[in-house]
């Protein structure tokens, strides 16, 4: 590029730069008329801050309160209790025991037993004793309206507890 050239490359950058900087100067009195406007207005009313309330303490008395840092409920007592690895499982453990169905109960002589259906149609008959479901749930007691069994499960921290189930006769 030649000296001329050059020199006429930079004129024009500095007229345009000029035309830009005149064009942004003017046209401001609408602003300025409405700074005015809003000074001209009564202020607002600030609410008042809230009141604060003064922190109460609380005193932690390790004489007659579990430890926070110690596993609560159940299975605190339970610390031995495991699912059975060595008992043969019963047929009705295959299915989970929602889609098991209490569908009657019969008697013979003094012992009650119970009907259940699994969800591929066939009805088994369970007596207290008996497994149901995967949890190694266990049935402690059957009536005229449901089967009551206890299940073994996880209680997230390692160890298992009982947690209490049921079947209920079906409609």
């Amino acid at each position: 590029m030649s000296g001329a050239t050059r020199g006429l490359v930079a004129m024009t950058v500095v007229i345009a730069a000029n035309l830009c900087a005149a064009g942004c100067s003017g046209g401001q009195s609408d602003l300025e008329r409405w700074i005015a406007e809003t000074k001209k207005r009564p202020g607002g009313r600030i609410e008042p801050l809230p009141e604060v309330k003064p922190y109460e303490t609380y005193v932690y008395s390790v004489g007659n309160m579990r430890s926070p840092f110690q596993p609560q409920g159940p299975s605190a007592g339970q610390a031995n209790l495991r699912p059975s690895t060595r008992r043969n499982r019963e047929f009705l453990e295959g299915f989970s025991l929602d889609t098991l169905k209490m569908v009657g109960t019969f008697k013979v002589g003094n012992n009650f037993y119970g009907l259940v259906q699994s969800k591929d149609g066939l009805v088994h008959k369970v007596q207290p004793g008996n497994y149901l479901g995967q949890n190694d749930g266990k049935i402690t007691e059957i009536t005229g309206s449901k089967i009551s069994l206890v299940e073994i499960v996880p209680d997230g921290l390692g160890g298992y507890i009982e947690r209490p189930a049921s079947l209920g006769l079906s409609d």
